[in-house]
C-alpha cells in the first residue's frame, strides 16, 4: 500500500499514525509486522510522541541546529542538509501488529519527516503476516 503525503513546509513532521492504522486494518493483518518505508533521500520516518505538538517542534529545532542550511556543502542541488537529516532519522520503521492494530505506546505516533519541502511524497506500508491467522 502507498500513502500519498503532501508537505507544506521546508522541514515538517507529519503525523501519519491514523493512515498507517487504516492500512493495517484494510490489509486484514491480525498479527505480524508493519514496515513503513520512505523512498526519498530527503525525507524520513520516525516514531515519537504525538500528544504534545511541541515535541515535533523540538525535534526539528535540534535537527536544524545540528545540520544547518548554510554550510560548506558540496552537493550542487543545494539540499545537502535534507540528505543528512534523512540519514540521521532513517528511511523505515518496523511496528508490531497485534489484534489487527499497530502496537504503539500510549504517547507514540508515526511521523513522516519532510526535510526538503514542500513536496508531494510517497510512503510505502508493507506487512509480514505472522501467527496462526496472520
Amino acid at each position: 500500500m502507498i500513502l500519498n503525503v503532501k508537505s507544506g513546509s521546508k522541514t515538517e513532521l507529519i503525523d501519519i499514525t491514523s493512515r498507517v492504522r487504516e492500512a493495517v486494518s484494510s490489509a486484514g493483518v491480525k498479527e505480524g509486522i508493519c514496515m513503513v518505508y520512505v523512498p526519498h533521500t530527503t525525507a524520513a520516518v520516525t516514531i515519537n510522541e504525538n500528544a504534545d505538538s511541541s515535541v515535533k517542534r523540538d525535534i526539528l529545532m535540534v535537527l536544524n541546529d545540528m545540520v544547518p542550511w548554510k554550510a560548506d556543502y558540496r552537493h550542487a542541488e543545494g539540499n545537502s542538509p535534507a540528505h543528512v537529516k534523512s540519514t540521521l532519522v532513517g528511511a523505515s520503521e518496523l511496528v508490531a501488529v497485534e489484534d489487527g492494530k499497530p502496537v504503539l505506546g500510549t504517547w507514540q505516533g508515526i511521523f513522516f519527516c519532510e526535510f526538503d519541502g514542500p513536496r508531494s511524497r510517497k510512503v510505502h506500508v508493507r506487512f509480514l503476516k505472522g501467527g496462526a491467522d496472520g
